[in-house]
Protein backbone atom coordinates (compact mmCIF):
# COMPACT_ATOMS: atom_id res chain seq x y z
CA UNK A 1 0.00 0.00 0.00
CA UNK A 2 1.80 3.14 -1.02
CA UNK A 3 1.71 6.46 1.58
CA UNK A 4 -1.34 8.39 -0.18
CA UNK A 5 -3.74 5.22 0.15
CA UNK A 6 -2.67 4.46 3.58
CA UNK A 7 -3.33 7.95 4.19
CA UNK A 8 -6.47 8.28 2.93
CA UNK A 9 -7.34 4.89 4.57
CA UNK A 10 -6.34 6.21 8.13
CA UNK A 11 -8.18 9.75 7.63
CA UNK A 12 -11.27 7.14 6.63
CA UNK A 13 -10.75 5.11 9.63
CA UNK A 14 -10.43 8.34 11.97
CA UNK A 15 -13.47 10.05 10.91
CA UNK A 16 -15.76 6.78 10.96
CA UNK A 17 -14.48 5.77 14.68
CA UNK A 18 -15.25 9.37 15.66
CA UNK A 19 -18.40 8.90 14.48
CA UNK A 20 -19.53 6.98 17.26
CA UNK A 21 -18.66 9.42 20.31
CA UNK A 22 -20.70 12.29 17.90
CA UNK A 23 -23.85 10.28 17.45
CA UNK A 24 -23.20 10.21 21.33
CA UNK A 25 -22.82 13.85 21.87
CA UNK A 26 -25.95 14.54 19.89
CA UNK A 27 -27.73 12.47 21.56
CA UNK A 28 -27.07 13.90 24.84
CA UNK A 29 -27.42 17.19 23.50
CA UNK A 30 -31.07 17.23 22.66
CA UNK A 31 -31.48 15.45 19.95
CA UNK A 32 -33.78 12.67 19.57
CA UNK A 33 -32.52 9.61 17.68
CA UNK A 34 -34.82 9.24 14.99
CA UNK A 35 -34.04 13.25 14.49
CA UNK A 36 -30.97 12.68 14.52
CA UNK A 37 -30.43 9.81 11.92
CA UNK A 38 -32.78 12.21 9.33
CA UNK A 39 -31.02 15.93 10.04
CA UNK A 40 -27.80 13.38 9.56
CA UNK A 41 -28.91 12.02 6.42
CA UNK A 42 -30.52 15.09 4.90
CA UNK A 43 -27.18 16.66 5.10
CA UNK A 44 -25.63 14.00 3.95
CA UNK A 45 -27.79 13.45 0.56
CA UNK A 46 -27.26 17.43 -0.03
CA UNK A 47 -23.90 16.85 0.22
CA UNK A 48 -23.68 14.35 -2.76
CA UNK A 49 -26.34 16.17 -4.61
CA UNK A 50 -23.61 19.30 -4.87
CA UNK A 51 -21.22 16.68 -5.66
CA UNK A 52 -23.84 15.54 -8.67
CA UNK A 53 -24.19 18.71 -9.78
CA UNK A 54 -20.46 20.14 -9.41
CA UNK A 55 -19.18 20.76 -12.73
CA UNK A 56 -17.30 18.14 -14.25
CA UNK A 57 -18.66 15.17 -11.88
CA UNK A 58 -21.17 13.27 -14.37
CA UNK A 59 -23.50 10.62 -12.78
CA UNK A 60 -24.70 7.94 -14.39
CA UNK A 61 -28.80 7.12 -14.05
CA UNK A 62 -28.88 3.43 -12.48
CA UNK A 63 -29.95 1.27 -14.81
CA UNK A 64 -34.11 0.35 -15.08
CA UNK A 65 -33.14 -3.00 -13.50
CA UNK A 66 -30.76 -2.51 -10.56
CA UNK A 67 -33.29 0.87 -8.93
CA UNK A 68 -34.90 -1.96 -6.81
CA UNK A 69 -31.57 -3.61 -5.41
CA UNK A 70 -30.05 -0.33 -5.10
CA UNK A 71 -32.97 0.65 -2.94
CA UNK A 72 -32.93 -2.62 -0.84
CA UNK A 73 -29.17 -2.33 -0.14
CA UNK A 74 -29.82 1.41 0.39
CA UNK A 75 -32.80 0.83 3.58
CA UNK A 76 -30.72 -2.07 4.39
CA UNK A 77 -26.93 -0.48 4.32
CA UNK A 78 -28.19 3.04 5.30
CA UNK A 79 -31.69 2.85 6.74
CA UNK A 80 -31.59 -0.72 9.12
CA UNK A 81 -27.61 0.17 9.51
CA UNK A 82 -27.82 3.81 11.03
CA UNK A 83 -31.57 3.30 13.26
CA UNK A 84 -29.57 0.48 14.87
CA UNK A 85 -26.44 2.08 16.02
CA UNK A 86 -28.02 5.66 16.70
CA UNK A 87 -31.18 4.06 18.50
CA UNK A 88 -28.62 1.47 20.32
CA UNK A 89 -26.25 4.30 21.30
CA UNK A 90 -28.84 5.60 23.74
CA UNK A 91 -28.05 3.11 26.01
CA UNK A 92 -24.85 2.20 24.48
CA UNK A 93 -21.79 3.33 25.17
CA UNK A 94 -19.65 4.41 22.00
CA UNK A 95 -16.63 2.61 22.37
CA UNK A 96 -18.60 0.02 23.27
CA UNK A 97 -20.78 0.19 19.63
CA UNK A 98 -17.37 0.43 17.89
CA UNK A 99 -16.35 -2.86 18.65
CA UNK A 100 -19.21 -4.24 17.87
CA UNK A 101 -19.55 -2.61 14.08
CA UNK A 102 -15.99 -3.89 14.05
CA UNK A 103 -16.85 -7.30 14.18
CA UNK A 104 -19.08 -6.49 11.18
CA UNK A 105 -16.46 -8.69 9.02
CA UNK A 106 -17.46 -12.22 11.07
CA UNK A 107 -20.77 -11.58 10.21
CA UNK A 108 -19.80 -11.32 6.26
CA UNK A 109 -17.64 -14.17 6.48
CA UNK A 110 -20.86 -16.13 7.52
CA UNK A 111 -23.10 -14.51 5.05
CA UNK A 112 -20.96 -15.33 1.69
CA UNK A 113 -20.72 -18.99 3.07
CA UNK A 114 -24.80 -19.12 3.61
CA UNK A 115 -25.60 -16.73 0.36
CA UNK A 116 -22.66 -17.34 -1.71
CA UNK A 117 -21.81 -20.58 -1.07
CA UNK A 118 -18.19 -20.17 -0.32
CA UNK A 119 -16.23 -22.38 1.84
CA UNK A 120 -14.75 -21.80 5.12
CA UNK A 121 -11.62 -23.90 6.14
CA UNK A 122 -10.71 -24.88 9.64
CA UNK A 123 -9.18 -21.57 10.45
CA UNK A 124 -11.84 -20.07 8.96
CA UNK A 125 -14.64 -21.88 11.28
CA UNK A 126 -12.19 -21.64 14.13
CA UNK A 127 -11.94 -17.65 13.60
CA UNK A 128 -16.21 -17.55 13.47
CA UNK A 129 -15.99 -19.24 16.96
CA UNK A 130 -13.69 -16.64 18.27
CA UNK A 131 -15.21 -13.80 16.31
CA UNK A 132 -18.92 -14.86 18.07
CA UNK A 133 -17.52 -15.21 21.70
CA UNK A 134 -15.60 -11.68 21.56
CA UNK A 135 -19.14 -10.52 20.57
CA UNK A 136 -21.47 -12.30 22.89
CA UNK A 137 -18.52 -10.98 25.40
CA UNK A 138 -18.98 -7.23 24.63
CA UNK A 139 -22.93 -7.54 23.92
CA UNK A 140 -22.77 -9.22 27.90
CA UNK A 141 -20.36 -6.47 29.39
CA UNK A 142 -23.16 -3.86 28.09
CA UNK A 143 -25.67 -4.80 30.60
CA UNK A 144 -23.99 -4.21 33.68
CA UNK A 145 -23.91 -6.85 36.63
CA UNK A 146 -27.07 -8.99 35.12
CA UNK A 147 -25.91 -11.92 32.90
CA UNK A 148 -27.95 -10.58 29.90
CA UNK A 149 -27.89 -8.57 26.69
CA UNK A 150 -29.23 -4.96 26.58
CA UNK A 151 -31.77 -4.01 23.85
CA UNK A 152 -29.03 -1.42 22.76
CA UNK A 153 -26.18 -3.75 22.18
CA UNK A 154 -29.11 -5.79 19.98
CA UNK A 155 -29.54 -2.64 18.22
CA UNK A 156 -25.91 -2.78 17.42
CA UNK A 157 -25.79 -6.10 16.52
CA UNK A 158 -28.57 -5.42 14.07
CA UNK A 159 -26.24 -2.51 12.76
CA UNK A 160 -23.18 -4.97 11.75
CA UNK A 161 -25.51 -7.48 10.58
CA UNK A 162 -27.19 -4.80 8.29
CA UNK A 163 -23.57 -3.57 7.01
CA UNK A 164 -22.16 -6.93 6.31
CA UNK A 165 -25.54 -7.70 4.04
CA UNK A 166 -24.66 -4.35 2.27
CA UNK A 167 -21.19 -4.95 1.52
CA UNK A 168 -21.96 -8.61 0.86
CA UNK A 169 -24.31 -7.87 -1.94
CA UNK A 170 -23.45 -4.21 -3.30
CA UNK A 171 -19.93 -6.16 -4.94
CA UNK A 172 -21.76 -7.21 -8.16
CA UNK A 173 -23.11 -3.26 -8.58
CA UNK A 174 -19.18 -1.95 -8.74
CA UNK A 175 -18.63 -3.50 -12.17
CA UNK A 176 -21.19 -1.31 -13.29
CA UNK A 177 -20.97 2.00 -11.43
CA UNK A 178 -18.36 4.48 -9.76
CA UNK A 179 -17.85 4.10 -5.85
CA UNK A 180 -19.16 7.87 -6.23
CA UNK A 181 -22.35 7.52 -7.98
CA UNK A 182 -23.14 4.06 -6.15
CA UNK A 183 -22.86 5.42 -2.54
CA UNK A 184 -24.65 9.05 -3.62
CA UNK A 185 -27.60 6.21 -5.18
CA UNK A 186 -27.75 4.39 -1.71
CA UNK A 187 -27.52 7.65 0.41
CA UNK A 188 -30.44 9.12 -1.10
CA UNK A 189 -32.50 5.64 -1.18
CA UNK A 190 -31.60 5.15 2.78
CA UNK A 191 -32.46 8.76 3.83
CA UNK A 192 -36.35 8.34 2.34
CA UNK A 193 -37.08 6.00 5.52
CA UNK A 194 -35.96 8.38 7.43
CA UNK A 195 -38.37 10.91 6.88
CA UNK A 196 -40.94 9.29 8.63
CA UNK A 197 -38.84 11.09 12.19
CA UNK A 198 -39.82 14.49 10.32
CA UNK A 199 -42.42 15.66 13.19
CA UNK A 200 -40.79 17.72 15.28
CA UNK A 201 -37.49 17.86 13.58
CA UNK A 202 -37.47 21.83 13.57
CA UNK A 203 -38.13 21.71 17.64
CA UNK A 204 -35.21 19.55 17.71
CA UNK A 205 -32.30 21.38 15.80
CA UNK A 206 -33.53 24.48 17.55
CA UNK A 207 -33.64 23.05 21.31
CA UNK A 208 -30.52 21.52 20.61
CA UNK A 209 -27.09 22.48 22.11
CA UNK A 210 -24.29 23.84 19.99
CA UNK A 211 -22.66 20.82 20.21
CA UNK A 212 -25.37 18.68 19.75
CA UNK A 213 -25.64 20.57 16.41
CA UNK A 214 -22.16 20.97 15.26
CA UNK A 215 -22.11 16.88 16.23
CA UNK A 216 -24.92 16.63 13.60
CA UNK A 217 -23.38 19.01 10.88
CA UNK A 218 -19.77 16.15 11.27
CA UNK A 219 -21.66 13.10 11.10
CA UNK A 220 -23.75 14.07 7.76
CA UNK A 221 -20.95 15.59 6.20
CA UNK A 222 -18.13 13.80 6.74
CA UNK A 223 -18.65 10.02 8.08
CA UNK A 224 -21.83 9.87 5.73
CA UNK A 225 -19.97 11.97 2.68
CA UNK A 226 -16.17 12.55 2.74
CA UNK A 227 -15.37 9.46 4.11
CA UNK A 228 -16.86 7.04 1.67
CA UNK A 229 -15.24 9.38 -1.00
CA UNK A 230 -11.36 9.33 0.80
CA UNK A 231 -12.27 5.29 1.42
CA UNK A 232 -13.01 4.55 -2.13
CA UNK A 233 -9.94 6.65 -3.60
CA UNK A 234 -7.75 4.58 -1.05
CA UNK A 235 -9.40 1.57 -2.53
CA UNK A 236 -8.50 2.84 -6.13
CA UNK A 237 -5.02 3.60 -5.07
CA UNK A 238 -3.75 0.66 -3.26
CA UNK A 239 -4.31 -3.04 -2.91
CA UNK A 240 -7.84 -4.01 -1.47
CA UNK A 241 -6.50 -5.99 1.48
CA UNK A 242 -4.01 -3.90 2.60
CA UNK A 243 -6.01 -1.29 2.73
CA UNK A 244 -9.19 -2.52 4.75
CA UNK A 245 -6.84 -4.10 7.02
CA UNK A 246 -6.36 -0.58 8.36
CA UNK A 247 -10.35 -1.34 9.49
CA UNK A 248 -8.94 -3.21 12.62
CA UNK A 249 -7.78 0.34 13.88
CA UNK A 250 -11.59 1.97 14.15
CA UNK A 251 -12.74 -0.28 17.30
CA UNK A 252 -9.81 1.35 18.63
CA UNK A 253 -10.10 4.88 17.59
CA UNK A 254 -13.91 4.74 18.40
CA UNK A 255 -12.59 4.15 22.31
CA UNK A 256 -10.32 6.88 22.27
CA UNK A 257 -12.21 9.33 20.76
CA UNK A 258 -15.11 8.52 23.64
CA UNK A 259 -12.89 8.69 26.47
CA UNK A 260 -10.90 12.19 25.50
CA UNK A 261 -14.93 13.58 23.96
CA UNK A 262 -17.11 11.92 26.49
CA UNK A 263 -15.09 10.44 29.61
CA UNK A 264 -16.95 7.32 28.61
CA UNK A 265 -14.57 3.76 29.24
CA UNK A 266 -16.21 0.43 27.62
CA UNK A 267 -16.68 -1.94 30.37
CA UNK A 268 -13.52 -4.39 31.36
CA UNK A 269 -16.19 -7.51 29.87
CA UNK A 270 -16.39 -5.17 26.65
CA UNK A 271 -13.12 -4.73 26.01
CA UNK A 272 -12.19 -8.17 26.59
CA UNK A 273 -14.45 -9.26 24.46
CA UNK A 274 -13.42 -6.15 21.90
CA UNK A 275 -10.25 -7.73 21.81
CA UNK A 276 -10.94 -11.11 21.05
CA UNK A 277 -13.55 -10.06 18.54
CA UNK A 278 -10.95 -8.52 16.45
CA UNK A 279 -8.71 -11.77 17.04
CA UNK A 280 -11.22 -13.74 15.34
CA UNK A 281 -11.41 -10.91 12.88
CA UNK A 282 -8.03 -11.41 12.00
CA UNK A 283 -7.97 -15.34 11.94
CA UNK A 284 -11.02 -15.32 9.28
CA UNK A 285 -9.47 -12.87 6.90
CA UNK A 286 -5.93 -13.45 7.38
CA UNK A 287 -5.51 -17.36 7.99
CA UNK A 288 -8.81 -18.31 6.96
CA UNK A 289 -8.36 -19.69 3.18
CA UNK A 290 -12.28 -18.84 1.44
CA UNK A 291 -13.21 -21.20 -1.85
CA UNK A 292 -15.75 -19.79 -3.78
CA UNK A 293 -17.49 -23.21 -4.80
CA UNK A 294 -18.99 -22.83 -8.69
CA UNK A 295 -22.83 -22.13 -8.90
CA UNK A 296 -24.24 -25.27 -10.61
CA UNK A 297 -26.09 -24.55 -14.07
CA UNK A 298 -29.67 -24.88 -14.16
CA UNK A 299 -31.78 -26.08 -17.52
Amino acid sequence: MNAKAMMLALVTIIIWGSTFAAIRASLHGGYTAGHLVLVRYLIASAVFLLLALWPGVRFRLPRKEDILKICLLGWVGISLYHIGVTFGEITVSAGTAGMLIGSAPIFTALIAVLFLREQLGLFGWLGLGIGFTGILLITLGTSGDSFSISAGAWLVLMAAVATSIFFVFQKPLFARYRPLELTAYFTWAGTLPFLIFSPGVWDSVTGATLEANLSALYVGIFPAGVAYVTWATALSLGNASSVTSMMYLEPLVAILVAWIWLQEWPSTLSLVGGGVAILGVVVVNGLAKKQKVPLRKTA
